[in-house]
């Protein structure tokens, strides 16, 4: 693992010691840095989770990536810290009804510390978490954005946000371990399955330092800071489409670059 180009990628300076605070820090630092993006699924060039593939594409590259790419990073970046991490398996449930069965494709990290588990997720979209969260049942959660609490029912964890309103459910799991296997059937599935979501729009998100977050979703760009109502703006052609990603997101791509999604069928040049 190469912690001085993570760190450099991430731009992150502090202490290399397996604290709770190093923990917070990195986790903060990689979410406010490197965006969630399925870009390469809508261009049809495919996911490769090798370490060497993965560390080209979003530590050397500038690139970002989805969660079978973020969070086998931060594992990796926390391992060679000094972290006892391991990567484990969940369902998304964002925005999904409760009788609503999703796939098992997601990962995030589980770390023990000082005799405590706690969980990390870099690569939830819209929803990552910029700090770890406790593993302990039914406790608010305070975060650098939205509260988070995990819930315990009929053998499943279940992580949940506070949006003002109620609680949302992100993801659910059983806290099973996901080896390199079974995170390739599920990237696979992600990348190419003709039903999985991230072949049918466009999603960038980032958070930012503070407790605001920026999100692209095919050609709607909302901006949320803290305390202010979220600013949306809708994309009109291709080409601001591109800037979009640059601006916000310091993802560069060769101008006339298009990526084939219902949402942006009809964008013109």
């Amino acid at each position: 693992m190469e912690l001085d180009a993570y760190f450099r990628r991430i731009g992150y300076g502090g202490p290399r010691v397996p604290t709770l605070e190093t923990l917070h820090a990195v986790c903060a630092a990689h979410v406010s840095t490197i965006p969630f993006e399925n870009l390469d699924v809508l261009l049809g060039r495919g996911v490769e989770l090798s370490d060497d593939a993965v560390d080209a594409k979003l530590v050397h590259g500038g690139r970002g990536g989805y969660c079978f790419e973020q969070n086998t990073l931060l594992c990796r970046a926390l391992g060679a810290l000094g972290f006892e991490a391991r990567a484990l398996s969940a369902r998304v449930r964002w925005q999904r009804p409760r009788d609503f069965t999703p796939p098992r494709t997601h990962v995030f990290v589980r770390v023990e510390l000082d005799g405590a588990s706690w969980l990390a997720d870099v690569g939830v979209g819209g929803m990552s978490v910029a700090c770890a969260l406790r593993l302990v049942p039914d406790v608010e959660q305070p975060t650098p954005h939205e509260p988070r609490r995990l819930v315990r029912e009929d053998g499943r964890w279940f992580h949940q946000a506070w949006l003002g309103d109620a609680w949302h459910d992100v993801w659910e799991s059983t806290l099973e371990e996901m080896p390199p296997i079974d995170r390739e059937v599920g990237n696979w599935f992600t990348s190419a399955h003709p039903q999985s979501h991230f072949k049918s729009r466009l999603l960038v998100a980032r958070a930012r330092p503070g407790g605001g977050r920026v999100t692209l979703l095919d050609r709607e760009l909302t901006i949320r800071a803290p305390g202010a109502p979220p600013v949306i703006h809708t994309v009109t052609t291709a080409a601001e489409l591109l800037d979009v990603l640059a601006t916000h997101f310091a993802l560069r791509f060769p101008a006339g670059t298009t990526f084939p999604s219902p949402g942006l069928a009809d964008l013109p040049a």
